[in-house]
């Protein structure tokens, strides 16, 4: 099948399972997940998207996000947008198409505790401050594949740069590289307005200041200013307030007037606020986050990578990992990579040791061996999901002793940063085997990339054992190592429902997996 009838394929198995067209209230994409606006959430039919063939697994956060996986999401979501908007013609009624078998019973109802806990998760996470950083990581998860792509291309770059290899051709790969971050607060401030209701270009045009060669004139507490102070943290706060500049004068200034006097007082108030405020304080914060994970590293060295490593797929399940994502761009303008992205990578290599272990320690339990078979390659790369909401979180143990994977793993990498050998990443989103291109540290590629590879190997390692050796308690164990096999043929012979939930009076109801 041709790559566009494939990807046509899934957008087409997708569409019918989230209510149809006229459920679809809003489409976009990140690194891995098709995000969907939907009007009515039970129209959704969980179980058998799961079982699409390209479909990784599902989160529903303030938007249901269907997992793809990098490269295909951005392939899906072109051909998805298209038939939604064929079917908001057609006016289709939803569920025409017949869904995918759902997976066997056991597997079944682990992937339905693990939509049980996202539930449960969203509405914890529903806070007035987490619901503010899924709002900063909306403007800064459309620049992913900007900086990956830039990154790249200085990795590139520099290696040719130290073989000495194509001299003519280095500086053209050296603008292409710097040309996006030279202008990255641009950027963020169009966002930043746009998520927050302003017209994004004044957001854009106020955050440009920011970047003005000419600003090396203008002194503000005594000192001159220098091009880019304040990075993208001063491109936030400015883009910010010209959105509420702009606001006040929507509603004061008269309509004839509007369309001269509204922007003009956006950008001039904001501006002057930006220029004589704004990039002096946050140029004094991007240096002390800098510092601090400099210092943090430096003197906590194995211990910091051990907490950080251990702690963020917990920060990722309260939804603070959000946070992150401003001082990881803010480190990369800085200092040219971020060193705390490799260390949290850590926490997906724990993840795929435990699932590794699970794998073993239940030879009986053939679905949920399949579900670890086919999301394996993806936590290999860096996509989670399926593993995490799929087999571990679900299980309960599994998951914390992939927590102690992951600290192992970013213990190993605090270590060498502690000695002096930085391991930092060029651009943020990517994970796992993913991230080997978007190394740089200050000793080398081939340095850097052993370190990295060595946390892997640590993390995979200390998850395996912990999860093997810890992560199952004997209930847990009478419980899931058994084979579905059997009781899948009795159904199949008899031609009846095949769907977990389906229990005769003296069916046992299996109670969630414990901790």
């Amino acid at each position: 099948m041709a790559t566009e009838d494939k990807n046509r394929a899934t957008a087409a198995a997708i569409l019918p399972l989230v209510g149809g067209a006229a459920n679809v209230s809003s489409i976009a994409h990140c690194m891995t997940r098709l995000r969907l606006g939907l009007h009515d959430r039970s129209l959704v039919d969980d179980e058998a998207l799961k079982a699409v063939p390209a479909v990784m697994g599902v989160v529903e956060d303030d938007t249901y996000q269907i997992v793809l996986g990098p490269g295909t999401v951005a392939r899906v979501t072109p051909e998805f947008e298209q038939l939604v908007e064929e079917g908001r013609t057609a006016d289709p009624a939803p569920g025409e198409a017949t869904p995918p078998a759902p997976a066997s019973a056991s597997a079944d109802e682990l992937a339905t505790q693990g939509a049980a806990m996202k539930a449960a998760r969203k509405t914890k996470n529903a806070t007035p401050f987490k619901l503010f950083l899924r709002r900063i990581a909306n403007i800064f998860v459309p620049l992913i594949p900007a900086l990956i792509g830039c990154g790249i291309i200085a990795g590139l770059n520099g290696l040719l740069v130290n073989l000495g290899w194509l001299t003519s051709v280095t500086p053209a790969l050296a603008a292409m590289a710097s040309g996006f971050m030279a202008l990255i607060a641009v950027f963020v401030g169009y966002n930043t307005a746009k998520e927050f209701g302003g017209t994004p270009i004044l957001g854009g045009a106020v955050a440009a200041i920011i970047v003005f060669p000419g600003v090396a004139n203008i002194e503000a507490f005594g000192q001159k200013l220098s091009p880019g102070q304040g990075g993208v943290l001063g491109a936030l706060g400015a883009a910010v307030l010209a959105v509420y500049v702009e606001k006040w004068c929507r509603r004061w200034v008269p309509e004839a007037l509007d369309v001269l006097v509204t922007p003009t007082l956006t950008v001039l108030v904001s501006g002057l606020v930006t220029i004589f405020g704004l990039m002096y304080v946050a140029g004094e914060i991007s240096t002390a986050i800098g510092t601090f994970a400099d210092w943090l590293l430096s003197n906590g060295g194995a211990g910091a990578g051990f907490v950080l490593g251990g702690l963020f797929l917990p920060l990722v399940m309260l939804g603070l990992h959000q946070a992150l994502i401003p001082i990881h761009t803010t480190l990369i303008e800085q200092q040219g990579y971020t060193v705390l992205l490799p260390i949290l990578a850590m926490a997906g290599a724990g993840q795929v040791g435990a699932a590794a272990a699970v794998y073993f320690r239940l030879p009986r339990n053939e679905s949920i061996r399949r579900t670890i078979k086919s999301a394996l390659p993806a936590g290999l790369l860096g996509v989670g999901e399926p593993l995490i909401y799929g087999v571990s979180l679900p299980l309960g143990r599994p998951f914390i002793t992939a927590c102690v994977g992951g600290a192992f793993g970013g213990g190993f990498i605090g270590l060498f940063n502690q000695l002096g050998d930085k391991v930092g990443s060029t651009a943020i989103g990517p994970s796992g085997w993913a991230l080997f291109p978007l190394l740089d540290g200050n000793h080398g590629l081939g340095t850097t990339a052993a370190i990295y590879a060595g946390g892997l190997l640590v993390g995979y390692f200390a998850g395996f054992l912990a999860t093997y050796f810890f992560g199952f308690s004997k209930d847990l164990l009478a419980e899931f190592n058994v084979s579905q096999e059997p009781a899948e043929s009795t159904v199949a012979a008899t031609g009846g429902p095949t769907s977990p939930t389906t229990t005769g009076p003296d069916s046992p109801t299996k109670e969630p997996a414990g901790v």
